[in-house]
């Protein structure tokens, strides 16, 4: 990645993530995600995309912002730096889990490739991280498989937590205390008319809980036959 600094190795990696969770990333979209103004976005996708060594992006104003090759390659990268750390930090550190994005956040701007690799040897290659994640691989594949938003699920149906994409402390502190975590096989009991609370039986014999619909669609679950994030290395 050369002499890029962390904060243009963040632009990339979030313009992926924005890609990612809605299929395009825009100035404003950046803004609200890096906490910055629209101008300073503005000014580092320009930069970016005049790189004298060819460009990490395709900027055109009002039409939004991609990624080249070369952006792409760095923002694999660095999510795969960013997600090792995490299940590092997690599986060997016991750090809970609403606190492992944080240092993440810090440390994946200067992990050397060595320790990328001991790292990954350590914890046996995972292949995602503690919130289920895909970790990208070496060679920039990343991880894919079929899961469902919990929200999708009639009464009857069951499945194994695979991902938790609504991050925040508050969220994951709550849903551990509630023991939905990846690996975690979940039933569908009842779903609320108009309102859509969600009444799951969890784990094996299990406990029920409610979640509320707009956290249900947050969390993603496979079919019971196939493994969730803990159960993949």
């Amino acid at each position: 990645m050369g002499a890029m600094s962390a904060a243009e190795q963040d632009y990339l990696k979030h313009i992926y993530l924005q890609h990612e969770a809605s299929g395009r990333a825009t100035t404003n979209d950046l803004a609200q995600r890096l906490g910055v103004k629209a101008s300073s976005v503005t000014a580092m996708l320009k930069h970016l995309a005049d790189d004298p060594h060819g460009p990490y992006v395709r900027y055109r104003p009002y039409h939004g912002v991609e990624l080249t090759e070369r952006g792409l390659a760095v923002a694999l990268e660095m999510l795969r730096h960013h997600r090792l750390i995490e299940q590092f930090l997690s599986e060997l550190l016991d750090m809970p889990w609403d606190r492992v994005h944080a240092e993440a956040e810090r440390l994946e701007h200067v992990l050397s490739e060595e320790l990328e690799e001991r790292i990954a040897a350590k914890l046996g290659d995972p292949t995602h991280d503690p919130h289920g994640d895909p970790i990208p691989s070496r060679e920039g594949i990343v991880p894919r498989r079929s899961a469902r938003q919990l929200s999708e699920l009639a009464p009857g149906e069951s499945g194994c937590v695979a991902q938790i994409t609504l991050q925040d402390q508050p969220v994951l502190r709550y849903l551990d205390s509630l023991g939905v975590r990846p690996g975690v096989q979940v039933a569908v009991e009842a779903v609320a008319p108009f309102g859509g609370v969600v009444t799951l039986r969890i784990g094996t014999p299990g406990t029920t809980q409610t979640l509320g619909e707009s956290l249900a669609r947050r969390i993603l679950v496979t079919p019971p036959a196939e493994k969730a994030s803990g159960e993949d290395r």
